[in-house]
């Protein structure tokens, strides 16, 4: 179970400690930041931090949390504002883009952190971070499936990891797709994932009466 002192309130003093923390680990990564300088740049005492977090670490997986939670709404909205698992589908796709694309210094301390640190600091990320998020769009899929929308002979898991997957690559690899002159949408993100969309659903798609549903 996880220490009590690991959250905080979304009072104004977590906040400057969290986006503190964030912009320091990103910038510095995270052996560099040190707790005293997070501590100046949110305008607190040092003294504050550790009244909410025990250690840098519990303080670098709440950021952890954080991010996964701006994630975890995106989804709720996508659902919230589509009917069709499809369009929810494709709604979070463009808005995981973006978020990634909006945050890229995190995303990079990330990958960073469990390349160097390797399989305990990935199960953190996993637990403490964003396997709410990966198991909230598998819920996604399931639904569709049980909905008659989307075929039931996939794997769901399978899926929300090529889908979260094309996102990340198209995240690191943009700066070297922009050199291969067949590739016209890595100044695009939405036409990218538009594309993604479309061929990925229709792999997808239940079929009714010999012919698919409609990507679109």
């Amino acid at each position: 179970m996880e220490d009590e002192k690991t959250h905080c309130s979304d009072g104004e003093g977590c906040r400057r400690i969290l986006e503190a923390a964030e912009s320091l680990f990103a910038d510095k990564g995270f052996d560099a930041a040190s707790m005293n300088a997070i501590a100046a740049r949110a305008g607190i005492s040092k003294a504050n931090i550790y009244h909410y977090f025990p250690n840098k670490d519990a303080l670098y997986l709440a950021v952890l949390r954080a991010a996964s939670s701006n994630l975890r709404a995106l989804l709720a909205e996508a659902v919230a504002s589509h009917g069709s698992v499809t369009e929810v589908l494709r709604h979070f796709a463009k808005a995981h883009l973006e978020a990634l694309l909006e945050r890229p210094q995190l995303v990079r301390l990330v990958w960073r952190e469990v390349l160097e640190k390797g399989a305990p600091r990935a199960r953190e990320v996993a637990e403490q971070g964003f396997a709410g998020v990966f198991s909230a769009l598998v819920d996604i899929l399931v639904l569709g499936q049980e909905r008659g929308e989307l075929r039931r002979d996939f794997d769901p898991a399978l899926v929300a990891s090529l889908l979260i997957g094309a996102n990340v690559f198209f995240f690191q690899a943009r700066d070297i797709l922009r050199h291969y002159p067949q590739v016209h949408f890595a100044d695009d993100p939405a036409a990218y994932d538009e594309g993604l969309m479309d061929l990925l659903l229709r792999g997808l798609e239940a079929v009714h009466g010999g012919q698919s549903n409609p990507v679109r």
